[in-house]
């Protein structure tokens, strides 16, 4: 009854994860999520599992994980195991538009966003939208395929170069542009309906941001590289738990079982705040939590102690 079961596709993000588990003393079993086979008629091991599955998985050579993981969270679930950020969390995971979807249904103010499927296609919806704009992949992570565009002819010209990259589910994105009012965005981090911190992510280097603390060498597109601090990353104190935003956004993490998030938003320079994007598989930086007292894999692995408690409780009655 003590086991977590880490479901994974990237090692480098496991050893925070793993050491603040082992330090509650858990067992941990490590499964890597690349494809494979599943007996649905025989059921999972006992525990409890955790979903560490990334949209970015394309990206180290593991899409065929996150098609797999889909299928495996259904088949935990319909033997009643208890995942965290399980298949509802993780099919927002993997899409933008659902998470457009959930958020404007939150009335929670978001970019105005065409969904199109097919490059070509891209040309003519883009014409709605009054320049400049981004686009962006529906299943992205590290703001892939996310570039900004001045006009309908820098896109034409790009879309003419062959010079954009398909999303691996061949559904892309096209967003009004907001400006910020200071170069940054804001990631609210939440674990288990609990507010930990808002992180300030500079983007002045661009769009492409990942806090975690060790990222493969050959991944271009994580700016944090084997430096736990980078100097794009630092804490945002005026956003607190008592924030309007946190809280609607922690009431949405409960509506939607959304275990584990970092919610991203950006503030224009009339204080509207647009929420865009929804990350299940969260990491933390450790240089910033240090300096500020904040733990953020150890937070997710008290949820774990809390939810093998109660199974626990549960197997006695």
């Amino acid at each position: 009854m003590k086991t977590v079961h880490v479901l994974y596709e990237n090692a480098d993000w496991l050893p925070p994860l793993t050491e603040a588990l082992a330090s509650r003393g858990l067992d941990v079993v490590e499964h890597f999520i690349d494809g494979g086979s599943i007996d649905i008629s025989s059921p999972p091991p006992e525990g409890i599992f955790l979903n560490r599955m990334s949209p970015s998985s394309h990206t180290r050579g593991h899409q065929a994980g996150v098609v797999f993981m889909g299928e495996y969270l259904a088949w935990l679930e319909s033997w009643g195991r208890r995942v965290i950020n399980g298949s509802e969390a993780f099919a927002l995971e993997v899409s933008k538009v659902r998470q457009h979807a959930v958020l404007q249904s939150a009335a929670i103010l978001t970019p105005k966003t065409i969904a199109v499927i097919g490059l070509e296609a891209m040309r003519d919806a883009a014409r709605s939208l009054t320049p400049p704009f981004i686009t962006k992949h529906n299943q992205g992570g590290k703001g892939l395929g996310v570039q900004l565009f001045s006009s309908h002819a820098a896109l034409d010209a790009t879309l003419d170069a062959g010079g954009y990259d398909n999303s691996p589910d061949s559904v892309n994105l096209l967003q009004q542009y907001i400006e910020p009012s200071e170069p940054f965005i804001t990631r609210v981090e939440i674990v288990d309906g609990e507010f930990l911190y808002a992180l300030r992510s500079s983007t002045e280097g661009g769009f492409e941001l990942c806090p975690a603390d060790a990222c493969s060498i050959e991944d271009a597109f994580c700016p944090v590289g084997t430096q736990a601090d980078s100097g794009k990353f630092g804490i945002r104190h005026d956003v607190t738990a008592d924030d309007p935003l946190v809280k609607r956004l922690i009431a949405l993490c409960r509506s939607h079982r959304i275990d584990v998030a970092g919610i991203e938003f950006v503030e224009d320079a009339h204080g509207n705040r647009y929420v865009y994007d929804i990350n299940g598989t969260t990491n933390f930086n450790s240089a910033v939590e240090a300096a500020h007292g904040f733990h953020g894999m150890g937070a997710i692995a008290d949820l774990c102690v809390r939810e093998l408690d109660g199974l626990g409780a549960a197997a006695a009655r």
